[in-house]
């Protein structure tokens, strides 16, 4: 594939926020990826780069705008026989002294650069530029992705304009390093509890150590055989663990509790409530309070707009390791994949960087997916 054009008008860094969010969705779209990264936007700040979102792409004829918070939907209607959806957040983890963007001329450095404004950049680019298309798009850039879920802008959009969302097929411009990566695992939180009975420490015979018997549930995580089932052809590798643990009263107490918490990332062949009867089973006899549970998405490769799809990004797809947004739209009955430019390792990093290559890529790539005729 051939390069676009990239040399001495390269942004070394914006020097202002407003400059930043003046977005030209017809820039390069690497260079349209080096704005968005300026453009801070903290889960909760996506106020201005909502506002720019929605003034770049307002005025363009080919779509239809709506707004619900700090999530904008801009939809053709070509009518065309299948709809896809191309979705990312707009949100970014807390700045740690990488902005403004910079640029090495292979990388493009700043908070957000990988996850995922450079996936955005595409959406954008696309969205601004593709006036007709085999397929009809909803391209959705929603908010607060970063924190708990009930904030999720993607999920607010489920719940509150549903239609807005409806598609064949969607994809989730999450960092993948172009690669595709079908639905995506499941994850249940859950807080463990060994008892004991509370006594002074000079008198420990007279207790029973909540601490020294959560060694049991301990035991229990170190023999766990985890489950590496193969769904609709990829194979999932699932884990049980332990990542946190608490107990103990004072120096001289005897503790009669400890919480042993434990996160299980299971495969989308079970659902929550099979995940959450599977963790209560393998610790059998100790109280188990489950704190947290969402299902993951089975990878729907089947479908025809998913297996034109990955035929279109290379041929090959790889289970999802880990829970993305994808299961939103499984949960509406809308099949999707996470495929976009950036190494997921790089996420929330101080160093976080994107190879132009892949940006140029994963554009080049989608507009053919998108405009290629007998598809």
């Amino acid at each position: 594939m051939v390069r676009p054009p990239f040399g001495a008008a390269w942004p070394a860094g914006l020097s202002g926020y407003a400059a930043a969010v003046r977005l030209d969705p017809f820039l390069p779209v690497a260079e349209l990826a080096a704005r968005l990264v300026d453009a801070e936007s903290v889960s909760g700040g996506e106020e201005p780069l909502a506002d720019a979102i929605e003034s770049a792409l307002a005025p363009l004829p080919h779509l239809s705008v709506e707004r619900d918070g700090n999530a904008i939907v801009a939809r053709t209607d070509f009518g065309r026989r299948e709809r896809v959806a191309l979705a990312g957040h707009i949100d970014t983890v807390p700045v740690a002294g990488n902005l403004p963007s910079h640029f090495d001329g292979v990388q493009l450095y700043g908070c957000g650069s990988c996850d995922m404004k450079s996936g955005v950049a595409v959406q954008l680019s696309l969205a601004a530029r593709l006036t007709t298309a085999v397929r009809d798009v909803t391209y959705v850039f929603y908010d607060c992705e970063e924190v708990e879920a009930e904030r999720n802008g993607l999920l607010r959009l489920s719940r509150n304009r549903p239609e807005l969302l409806e598609s064949d097929f969607a994809v989730l411009l999450e960092p993948t390093g172009t690669f595709v990566e079908g639905g995506c695992q499941g994850t249940l939180r859950a807080d463990v509890v060994a008892r004991g009975k509370r006594a002074h420490s000079a008198r420990s015979w007279l207790g029973s150590n909540a601490i020294h018997a959560a060694g049991g549930i301990l035991d229990v995580l170190r023999a766990y055989s985890e489950r590496k089932p193969e769904v609709e052809g990829l194979s999932y590798h699932e884990g049980l663990n332990a990542v946190g643990i608490s107990g103990g009263v004072a120096g001289n107490v005897i503790p009669d509790e400890c919480v042993v918490n434990v996160n299980y990332r299971f495969a989308p062949d079970r659902s929550p409530e099979q995940a959450i009867e599977h963790v209560r089973e393998v610790f059998t006899g100790y109280e188990v309070r489950i704190t947290d549970a969402a299902g993951g998405a089975r990878p729907g490769l089947s479908r025809p707009s998913a297996a034109s799809f990955v035929a279109a990004m290379g041929g090959a797809a790889r289970a999802k390791l880990g829970w993305t947004d994808v299961a939103r739209f499984a949960a509406l009955g809308i099949p999707a994949v996470n495929y976009g430019p950036g190494d997921p390792q790089l996420a929330h990093t101080t160093d976080e960087h994107v190879p132009l290559a892949q940006i140029w890529d994963c554009e080049a790539r989608m507009r053919t997916w998108l405009t290629a005729e007998g598809d």
